[in-house]
């Protein structure tokens, strides 16, 4: 009887301890939660639209790494390029990213408060490395990041049909993001 009393007592400890663990992993991604959060908002009729809902989140998750990136370009790079690239990612995301808020409070939209899992990965990445050698992962990172930008923002303003603040925002913001990738483009060349 000791033995099953036991058994139990550890099979229950074991089930409550997963629950929470799982619980804990589900929330801990704030994309996650801000995605679920405007999936529920969608489904409960509110008029908002899942594509909106997905560039918000997206845009706001990037220009979140780009000024925590920026500020570790200014700090940790070798090249003054680089660290005024820093500077400029965190003023310019900054700003964009404050405008988001002000949309997504006005509209109804989640938004992540921290970075996502994906994201935080590549600035603890980037974290490890100093000089030369984050000089080169930054601007590679910079380069491919301003073009998913770019092409994202660009639909944005383009097909966007049901939230005019979120067409306007992106159309907007496309010109800094163009802004950037030749800035960051010309820093590539040099670099390479």
């Amino acid at each position: 009887m000791k033995k099953i009393s036991l058994l139990l007592l550890f099979a229950i400890s074991t089930l409550s301890f997963q629950a929470c663990s799982d619980k804990k992993k589900e929330s801990n991604d704030s994309v996650e939660n801000a995605e679920n959060a405007n999936d529920a908002k969608e489904d409960a009729g509110t008029g908002q639209t899942e594509e909106s809902n997905e560039f918000a989140v997206k845009a706001a998750t990037g220009g979140m790494m780009e000024v925590e990136l920026g500020r570790m370009a200014q700090e940790k790079a070798q090249s003054q390029d680089v660290k005024e690239f820093g500077a400029m990612m965190v003023t310019d995301h900054s700003k964009a990213n404050d405008e988001l808020k002000t949309i997504a409070a006005t509209h109804n939209i989640t938004l992540p408060t921290t970075l996502g899992e994906d994201e935080q990965k590549h600035v603890n990445d980037m974290a490890k490395l100093t000089g030369a050698e984050f000089d080169k992962k930054y601007v590679s990172m910079m380069v491919d990041d301003h073009k998913e930008d770019i092409d994202l923002f660009k639909k944005a303003a383009d097909d966007e049909k049901t939230n005019p603040a979120v067409k306007e925002f992106a159309t907007k913001t496309l010109p800094t993001l163009q802004k950037h990738m030749d800035r960051i483009s010309a820093i590539d060349k040099k670099i390479d």
